[in-house]
């Protein structure tokens, strides 16, 4: 064990130091020095050997190669070639991990080639930091980016850029679990990439599209197409390519409780990362393995692995990567016993989480002066618009009234006719017409009670209030609503809360629970009423989940700039009386504590998350679909300290490192 241990930390040091140098595996502090005479002043000669290295995966020792190539493109006045640079070292820092430094290089790089008119430069740039913001999480932000690049290349009708940016689109999608959108732009990259026999951007879509399957626990296709990637990465010799393949291979055999093939993949991913200096890839591929050997109970072994790469994510400065690290940490001093550790990491760990909600957040007050001018615009434009609709209503008015007219003498001409037809007939169609409307009675009766408790209703003319032992209560509520209502006019504002409601409607109806009502914002369900169902715990936490998910998926695919809703979702379990009061205009309702409940459970959660109650977490909590963060004791008005839980889909990997086309040429 201790031999292990002094092992690791020496490779620890190894990779840190290597990178502080800026070079692997070579003696002297200055490798152009060694590789080209003093006397070259060409630098196409160092942009060549740059090239070389980054090919076989050194990319520290290829930095140098590229810095000086640009200091002799910049003193010899070539401006295309000092871009070319620029973008080749955002290339070798984003290949590192080093993301900050990438994005100021290729927004370099950009202006450039803008000065240039390099139109193709310019869209590779776009591209790239695009991707960098992909790895970061900041989904909206990449989205804005491909965007600019896919308007550029359509222009340019560049199909290989094309493809690697429509591949681009499928990594988000794959991200935000849309995994149909996400096969579909795949898959049109990889049409695009065999038809040029690309094999590079092959191996990097093949990898993608094995990702998506994996997502969806088709793990046969998914490693068929695992293996295709690295195949052709390995006939490359794309060493950060075999990176990124087998640290997938390692997810696809833990997903499948094959722990040693996973810890056999996530190793060889771990030893090519450290010989590319890929801090991203060593930091994950350690987390990976110290979470196997907590399985096994190797506590101490685990916890040297996640300080390691929590060390490296916080170099890196990727907040899921954090996040991750420290999740293992509390796990770790957890099972050590060390319980003020392990709370420490815990709250980190939640600070990291906050942290990645807060960026999307930030989108929207970036946007926001924009937004402001589309108001007044918009409120300007409604103004004239209301002018010509009101002379145009007059004169419609004009037309209507001498359209009535000949219509009313029409009118008294059927009816007379109509007094011709045998009495039998008419008889006929009036039998009809009440059969019709029965029928659409009996249907929107049933759209607003349910089936026992509408034929109750019409048996009795009234309905029993009934005791249920064992209801779960489901209340969702759009976070800032008044405010983001205001920005929004009335009709967009209905349109917008219909959509998400509809949609509600469809989960409902999908997982068996039972609509209440909706109170201006909120919605309200609930599950095993009027008839108990074994699955409806299961099925309410389910439905609040998707919900999440849709109101998540709404919020990424917002293309307008319009604002859009966060909503926060709370769910209880416990006793009710359920019936219908009144006479007039009725409706199915609930009451009872487990009702007060639910809605505070739903008011001190969190906006994209599902909260729970305690007593409901004991219910299902040996759900395998389900995974649960424990969130302590919550102070809540008017029921004091309730303990409360996160819930969510049982997923291991929240953060996607799905393969990202990265166009570094």
């Amino acid at each position: 064990m201790k031999r292990f241990q002094i092992l690791s930390t020496l490779l620890f040091f190894l990779v840190l130091g290597t990178q502080k140098l800026g070079f692997f595996g070579q003696v002297s502090a200055d490798p152009v020095k060694n590789t080209i005479p003093k006397t070259s002043q060409n630098g196409d000669d160092f942009y060549q050997k740059g090239e070389a290295l980054q090919n076989a995966g050194n990319y520290a020792e290829a930095l140098h190669f590229f810095e000086n190539s640009l200091d002799i493109y910049k003193e010899k006045g070539n401006t295309k070639g000092a871009g070319d640079a620029l973008n080749k070292i955002g290339t070798m820092y984003y290949y590192q991990g080093k993301y900050l430094e990438a994005m100021n290089y290729f927004n370099r790089c950009a202006e450039v080639y803008q000065k240039i008119n390099n139109i193709k430069g310019v869209s590779s740039a776009m591209n790239n930091i695009g991707a960098i913001h992909y790895y970061l999480g900041n989904h909206l932000k990449a989205l804005e980016y491909y965007k600019k690049a896919v308007g550029i290349q359509e222009k340019l009708g560049d199909q290989k850029i094309i493809a690697a940016t429509t591949q681009n689109i499928g990594g988000i999608y794959l991200n935000i679990k849309d995994f149909g959108n996400a096969m579909k732009y795949y898959k049109k990259a990889n049409a695009i990439y065999q038809k040029l026999n690309d094999q590079k951007s092959l191996a990097q879509n093949l990898n993608g599209i094995g990702e998506v399957y994996m997502k969806q626990h088709d793990f046969k296709n998914a490693r068929e197409n695992f293996i295709k990637s690295l195949q052709i990465a390995e006939a490359l010799n794309d060493k950060q390519k075999i990176t990124e393949v087998l640290f997938n291979l390692g997810e696809l055999f833990r997903m499948q409780n094959d722990v040693e093939q996973a810890r056999n993949y996530y190793n060889q991913s771990l030893k090519t990362a450290v010989k590319i200096n890929n801090l991203q890839y060593t930091s994950v591929s350690q987390i990976a393995l110290g979470n196997i050997l907590l399985q096994k109970g190797k506590a101490e072994e685990a916890r040297i692995k996640c300080e390691t790469a929590l060390s490296m994510a916080e170099k890196l400065g990727a907040v899921s990567v954090k996040k991750d690290a420290c999740d293992c940490l509390y796990k770790t001093y957890k099972l050590l016993g060390n319980n003020k550790k392990a709370l420490d990491y815990y709250e980190k760990n939640q600070a990291f989480k906050d942290s990645l909600q807060s960026e999307q957040t930030s989108n929207k007050i970036l946007g926001m002066e924009f937004q402001q001018k589309q108001l007044l615009d918009s409120l300007s434009f409604v103004k004239k618009e209301h002018l010509i609709q009101t002379r145009h209503k007059e004169e419609v008015e004009k037309k209507e009234r001498q359209k009535n007219y000949i219509m009313l003498t029409l009118f008294f001409i059927l009816i007379i006719a109509a007094g011709l037809w045998n009495r039998l007939a008419f008889m006929k169609k009036s039998r009809e017409a009440i059969r019709v409307e029965k029928d659409n009675s009996e249907r929107l009766l049933l759209n607003i009670l349910p089936q026992e408790i509408a034929d109750e209703l019409k048996e009795k003319g009234y309905v029993d209030a009934r005791n249920f032992s064992m209801v779960s209560i489901l209340f969702t509520d759009f976070k800032s609503f008044t405010e983001t209502s205001e920005k929004l006019s009335p009709q967009e504002l209905v349109e917008e809360i219909n959509i998400c409601f509809k949609a509600f409607d469809s989960i409902s109806e999908k997982y068996k629970i039972e609509k209440i009502k909706t109170i201006g914002d909120s919605y309200m369900a609930a599950g095993g009423i009027p008839q108990p169902h074994k699955d409806s715990l299961r099925n309410i936490v389910c439905a609040g989940i998707e919900m999440q998910e849709f109101m998540l998926k709404r919020k990424l695919e917002n293309s307008t700039g319009k604002p859009v809703f966060e909503m926060r979702l709370g769910i209880h379990v416990g006793p009710i009386v359920a019936g219908i009061v009144g006479v007039k205009k009725f409706q199915y309702d609930v009451w009872g504590d487990t009702v007060n409940t639910a809605s505070r459970m739903e008011s001190n959660g969190m906006t994209g998350k599902v909260n729970i109650s305690e007593y409901l977490y004991e219910q299902i909590k040996d759900e395998k679909d389900f995974s649960f963060h424990y969130r302590g004791n919550i102070q809540v008005k008017g029921k004091g300290e309730i303990k409360m839980y996160f819930v969510e889909r049982n997923q291991e990997t929240s953060a996607s490192y799905a393969a990202v086309a990265f166009i570094g040429q």
